[in-house]
């Protein structure tokens, strides 16, 4: 597997909450849940995303995505007094704090203030984070944009058709297709003249550090040494550890290191998942260095790291 898929498959969701928002200008919404990662699509209408001195107009087509937890404001423009908040878990309150669930609910994953509004954005957000999909987030700005003309979604018409469905295993198919939609965003976020792609999104496409990190993310476990990976690629130590270090701005065994215990925080947080077993699936050769390592990295413990994610 290429990094590439490997950061892109961090951010898997599971039981991602899928929205159909119908808004009738004037609306405001202050956005406070804090999601690790949020894709908004307009599909009709217009809408602003921001802060009201700092923002983007969004038009049908365009696709924004937020990465949490900035607050920030989603409204018909900016000058509009907030109405409404959304906290965590994704509530929906008054400025009051009231519960406005029932007001705003108009059918299956179907949320606004009229029906026929003319205002309507696909919602898609990742409740739950992942070390792995980290490295992806931070490579992110606060708000990203792109418009309807900078990317091509194919699966977009089908996740908008399936989020107002409820069929057997319904959240399954809407989880996978908000894994496409985040995709086809990125890559085309990253593939942006105007963007800096991380250092292992533009490094997939060198002929020998592309094919090292292929090998690590595929055999993580294995006792690699910088060594055996340019003989692996087929160049010199010397020209490989600098090739590397200079297209991903850290040594090959710094990386290594980063990618196991991104690896190890998300693994361990599998109930059936041991430490001893977690250690020997990310190439440590017991608990106790692997616990080392992970605390020398997130100042805690394996076990400590699992019941802080468990109680979150």
């Amino acid at each position: 597997m290429d990094a590439v898929s490997s950061f892109l498959d961090g951010p898997r969701a599971q039981g991602a909450f899928v929205l159909r928002a119908v808004l009738e200008p004037p609306f405001s919404l202050i956005i406070e849940d804090e999601a690790p990662l949020t894709v908004i699509v307009v599909l009709t209408g217009s809408a602003f995303i921001g802060a009201p001195s700092e923002g983007h107009q969004l038009e049908i087509g365009d696709v924004a995505i937020a990465r949490g937890p900035d607050h920030y404001l989603f409204a018909d423009r900016p000058g509009t007094p907030p109405q409404l908040r959304i906290l965590p878990g994704q509530a929906c309150v008054s400025l009051t704090g009231e519960s406005m669930a029932e007001v705003m609910g108009l059918g299956v994953r179907t949320w606004g203030n009229r029906a026929d509004a003319s205002t309507v954005v696909l919602i898609g957000t990742y409740a739950g984070r992942s070390e792995v999909g980290r490295r992806l987030t931070a490579a992110l700005p606060a708000l990203a944009v792109l418009r309807a003309g900078e990317w091509d979604s194919p699966v977009l018409g089908l996740l908008a058709a399936e989020a107002t469905r409820d069929q057997p295993g319904q959240q399954t198919v809407l989880d996978r297709l908000l894994d496409l939609v985040v995709v086809d965003a990125v890559r085309a976020w990253f593939d942006s003249a105007t963007t800096t792609a991380p250092g292992w999104y533009a490094a997939a496409a060198d002929p020998v550090v592309g094919a090292a990190l292929r090998l690590l993310h595929d055999d993580p476990a294995h006792a690699w040494t910088v060594e055996e990976l340019a003989r692996e690629v087929g160049v010199s130590r010397a020209s490989f550890a600098r090739r590397f270090s200079d297209a991903l701005g850290e040594p090959p065994m710094t990386y290594l290191t980063a990618w196991r215990l991104a690896l190890a925080a998300d693994l361990l947080l599998d109930a059936e998942a041991t430490v001893g077993r977690v250690a020997r699936q990310v190439g440590y050769g017991s608990s106790f260095a692997l616990s080392v390592a992970f605390k020398r990295a997130y100042g805690r413990s394996p076990r400590e790291h699992r019941a802080a994610r468990r109680t979150a």
